[in-house]
């Protein structure tokens, strides 16, 4: 598929559009004018969270847009839930992946406690009340987990949260864990861990790249994402949530109602991609730029042509 590629224009506005314009990737990707695609004639921009599964997500329904015709503004790598859910709400993107557990816990701001049965519903249908849809969530959950090396879990007998917390209570002064300042500060988060599991833990604040190969050096524990393949690159071992406490997070497209409603494509587009996202799949999307380090953009481009999803 060919592409064009240019800088996007300056986001305007005040101080949101300088957050965006400091922490978001700055170039444009323009569908192709002459494919008579269902989208042609439009543009719309895509954000993003900063973490790389993000990334694809973003790039995956870039690249789906601009293959029906439309062209896309780059706002990928925007820096925290808060910041880029801001940036849906006040039309500076017009489109991003989120989670079904962030959007119950951090977003509507519900607890951890007495989840609905179908958590997917019942936050598409409270999130409704702001004009956002929720696209239907696609086959993986991402969510979140704590990890610790191999050799530290052999050596303690760890293998599940409990036991964790357990030996923790037992050796205080082992109980670093690295972890990105989202996860530091959010209910369904370390907070709500600490109480779930009535255990203390010592944040080490770290950018969420850096977590993965700290994990035995600068703090015995991680915050993982249970999708990512550098769980398995840097020999860890994820501990068994046995407690139950973390929220399902199944990836799903979000965006405004208004925008749904004029392009109804848009969810047409979607809907058999997400099919196609397994827990397997997005893996080895995540692992093939965290590892291998390819371009996301490029690990997208290639995994919606290998698929038939684009041309």
């Amino acid at each position: 598929m060919t592409n064009k590629r240019t800088w996007a224009p300056g986001v305007a506005g005040g101080g949101l559009a300088m957050l965006l314009a400091l922490t978001a990737c700055g170039d444009a990707g323009n569908g192709e004018d002459d494919n008579g695609g269902e989208l042609a004639g439009e543009t719309f921009t895509v954000g993003s969270k900063e973490f790389t599964e993000s990334y694809v997500l973003g790039y995956i329904s870039a690249l789906l847009l601009e293959d029906a015709g439309a062209e896309t503004v780059d706002q990928t790598g925007i820096s925290g839930t808060a910041t880029v859910r801001a940036a849906l709400e006040s039309e500076e993107i017009d489109l991003y992946w989120d989670y079904t557990g962030t959007g119950w816990v951090d977003i509507l701001g519900n607890t951890t406690e007495d989840l609905p049965d179908d958590l997917y519903q019942a936050v598409a249908e409270a999130d409704e009340e702001n004009g956002i849809a929720w696209l239907e969530p696609a086959n993986f959950e991402n969510t979140y987990r704590i990890a610790t090396t191999e050799s530290f879990a052999s050596e303690q007998g760890l293998s599940t949260m409990t036991e964790a917390a357990d030996y923790i209570n037992e050796n205080p002064d082992e109980n670093g864990l690295c972890a990105a300042s989202e996860f530091i500060n959010r209910d369904d988060g370390l907070p709500g861990l600490e109480e779930a599991y009535d255990v203390d833990f010592d944040a080490v604040e770290l950018d969420l790249n850096l977590i993965y190969p700290q994990v035995g050096d600068s703090c015995e524990f991680g915050e993982v994402f249970s999708t990512d393949a550098r769980i398995e690159a840097n020999d860890l071992i994820v501990l068994d949530d046995d407690q139950d406490f973390f929220v399902p997070y199944e990836g799903a497209l979000t965006l405004r109602q208004e925008t749904l409603d004029e392009h109804p494509a848009i969810e047409e587009l979607h809907q058999p991609v997400s099919e196609a996202l397994t827990d397997e799949v997005v893996m080895e999307l995540n692992g093939r730029v965290d590892t291998g380090g390819e371009d996301p953009r490029d690990v997208a481009e290639d995994w919606l042509m290998e698929q038939g999803f684009i041309d």
